[in-house]
C-alpha cells in the first residue's frame, strides 16, 4: 500500500474526474474544522486522454474561474475506467524488500504492458502472520502524464493522484474491522470495491449495470446483483467471511435507485446495505459542516488536509533534471547511438585504409614507368620545338581545291596566276567572258567559310564582247563569328 506524504498545506482543491464529468470541492481547514469555500459539478467537452492538454487546461481553467476557485495545489482522483486490476497471492513471512520484488515481477509477468509504461500501486489483504493476498492496481502512466500536464499547463501543482471510491471508502484501521462493499453510481457506470482484512480486496466498473434510457438511466439489477455474487465469490473465504456491509455513495437520484435495488439481492449474500448521502460531522476525525455531501473530490482534499494515509497513489515522482540525464545516458539509445558512432568510425577508417593502400599500388606503378614517362615527355618537347617548320594541314592545296569549286565549269572564269603568301594571304588574277560569270564566282567565293575579306584590286575590259581582265585577293582561314 503507498502512502501520500503528510502536508502541512491548509488549502487544497480536490478534483474527480468521471468520464466527462468533473467534479470540483475547495476547501480549507482551520481550528481542527474543514470549510469548503467553493465546489462544482462540470462536464468537460474535451477529452484529457485525447485532446492537446493545453487545450484541455484551458477549459478547466475556465471552470474553476467560473467557481471563483483559486487554489494552487490539488489532489485528483483518477476514473476507475483508467485502471487495471491483478491479484496474486503472498507467501506467509514474506518481507516487505521481498514483497516489493514480488509486486514487480508480478505486475510485469500480469499486466498486458511493459512495466514502464505503468503507474504501480498495491494494497495487502489478509492476516499478517498467515498467507495475503496482493491486490495490484495500474494505471498507465502516460493518462496521468497528460492530466498532470493539462493541470500544470494552468498553474495547478497536483500533489497526489488516487481513487475517487477508494477515498469515499478508505481501508480500515485494523483487520478486525468489517469488510465492506462501496458502490458508487457515476457516468462510466457504477464504480464497486471491497475492503476488507486490512486492505482492498477487489475492484471493478461494472458498465452494464447502467442502462440509458432516453434522458434517464435506470439500474440493471440482476446484473449488478450477479456481479456483486462473482466479485463477493472470488475472495478468498476468510475474507470473504468478514464482508457485511454494503453502501451506495452519491446524494443523487440514481444513487437511491441503486440502494433501493440492490438491498434485498444483498441481504441474501449476508450483507446489511445502507445509503451513504452525506459525510458524518467528525467522518474524518475533524470537523464537517452539517448535511456536507459525500463527494469524491472532498474526501480526496479532506484526507489529503488531515494527512491520511492513500490506498492507492499514482503521482509519478518527481525526477531532477540531472537524473532525467543520468538515466538516458544509461538508456539503451545510448547504447544504440554509441554502436552507431562506432560503426561510423570502422567504415569511415577503412575507407581511409582503402585509400591510403590505393595510393601505395599507383606509387609503386608510377616508380614503374617514372624512367620511360621522362624519355617520353623529353621527346615530345623537342616535337613542340621543331612542329611550327611542318604543316600538315596542305594549306596550298585545299586554297586551290576551294578555288577550283568557285570558278565555274564552263571555263567562263579562268585564272592565270595564283598567289600565296606566308601570312594567309592569297592573291589571284585571271579573265572572264562576261560580267555575270565573274560576279557569280565572286560570290561563291564570299559563300565560303575559309575565305573572308574578298577585295577586287584591278578589274578592265569586258565591253564590246572583250574580256573582263581581273585581280582579287582574299584572307584564308575560317572565319569568327565576329567576322561573319
Amino acid at each position: 500500500m503507498t502512502s501520500s506524504p503528510k502536508t502541512t498545506a491548509n488549502a487544497v482543491l480536490g478534483l474527480a474526474l468521471d468520464g466527462s464529468r468533473m467534479e470540483l470541492v475547495s476547501v480549507k481547514r482551520a481550528n481542527g474544522s474543514v470549510e469548503v469555500r467553493q465546489s462544482a459539478s462540470v462536464t468537460l467537452k474535451l477529452d484529457p486522454l485525447t485532446n492537446d492538454p493545453e487545450l484541455v487546461g484551458a477549459e478547466i481553467r475556465a471552470h474553476l474561474d467560473t467557481a471563483g476557485i483559486r487554489d494552487r495545489r490539488c489532489v485528483v482522483g483518477v476514473p476507475l475506467n483508467w485502471v487495471l486490476t491483478l491479484s496474486v497471492p503472498v507467501p506467509a513471512g514474506l518481507a516487505e524488500e521481498d514483497l516489493q520484488n514480488l509486486v514487480q515481477m508480478e505486475a510485469e509477468r500480469g499486466f498486458p504492458y511493459a512495466p514502464e509504461t505503468l503507474m504501480l500501486s498495491h494494497s495487502i489483504v489478509g492476516d499478517p502472520k498467515g498467507e495475503r493476498t496482493a491486490t495490484l492496481v495500474a494505471v498507465p502512466r502516460e493518462h496521468v502524464v497528460r492530466l498532470q500536464t493539462a493541470l500544470t499547463s494552468i498553474g495547478l501543482r497536483p500533489v497526489s493522484f488516487s481513487l475517487s471510491i477508494a477515498a469515499l471508502q478508505p481501508v480500515a484501521d485494523s483487520a478486525s474491522a468489517g469488510g465492506c462493499v462501496a458502490l458508487v453510481p457515476g457516468e462510466q457506470g457504477i464504480a464497486l470495491q471491497v475492503t476488507a482484512a486490512g486492505g482492498v480486496a477487489a475492484l471493478r466498473l461494472l458498465e452494464g449495470a447502467l442502462e440509458q434510457a432516453g434522458a434517464e438511466r435506470r439500474v440493471q439489477p440482476d446484473y449488478l446483483g450477479r456481479e456483486l455474487r462473482i466479485t463477493l465469490g472470488q475472495l478468498p473465504e476468510a475474507v470473504r467471511a468478514g464482508v457485511r456491509q454494503l453502501k451506495v455513495f452519491g446524494a443523487d437520484d440514481l444513487a437511491e435507485e441503486v440502494q433501493e435495488q440492490i438491498s434485498q439481492r444483498a441481504e441474501a449474500l449476508g450483507l446489511r446495505a445502507q445509503r451513504a448521502k452525506e459525510f458524518a460531522p467528525l467522518e474524518f476525525g475533524v470537523a464537517l459542516p452539517a448535511g456536507t455531501p459525500a463527494s469524491p473530490a472532498l474526501a480526496l482534499a479532506v484526507r489529503h488536509l488531515i494527512g491520511r494515509a492513500s490506498s492507492f497513489e499514482f503521482l509519478p515522482p518527481h525526477v531532477s533534471r540531472w537524473k532525467q540525464f543520468a538515466e538516458q545516458q544509461s538508456s539503451k539509445k545510448l547504447f544504440y547511438v554509441v554502436a552507431t558512432l562506432a560503426l561510423a568510425a570502422l567504415v569511415v577508417g577503412g575507407m581511409f585504409g582503402w585509400q591510403q593502400w590505393q595510393l601505395t599500388q599507383l606509387e609503386t606503378q608510377w616508380n614503374g614507368m617514372k624512367a620511360r614517362v621522362v624519355q617520353i615527355e623529353d621527346l615530345q618537347g623537342r616535337i613542340r620545338k621543331f612542329r611550327p617548320w611542318y604543316d600538315e594541314s596542305f594549306r596550298a592545296l585545299s586554297i586551290l581545291k576551294r578555288l577550283t569549286e568557285a570558278f565555274p565549269e564552263d571555263g567562263g572564269v579562268a585564272a592565270k596566276s595564283v598567289e600565296i603568301n606566308a601570312r594567309s594571304g592569297v592573291t589571284c588574277s585571271g579573265i572572264a567572258r562576261s560580267n555575270a560569270a565573274w560576279l557569280k564566282m565572286l560570290d561563291q567565293l564570299r559563300a565560303a567559310k575559309e575565305i573572308s575579306e574578298v577585295k577586287v584590286e584591278h578589274i578592265k575590259g569586258g565591253a564590246n564582247g572583250q574580256p573582263l581582265e581581273f585581280t582579287f585577293n582574299f584572307h584564308w582561314g575560317e572565319r569568327t563569328q565576329a567576322s561573319r
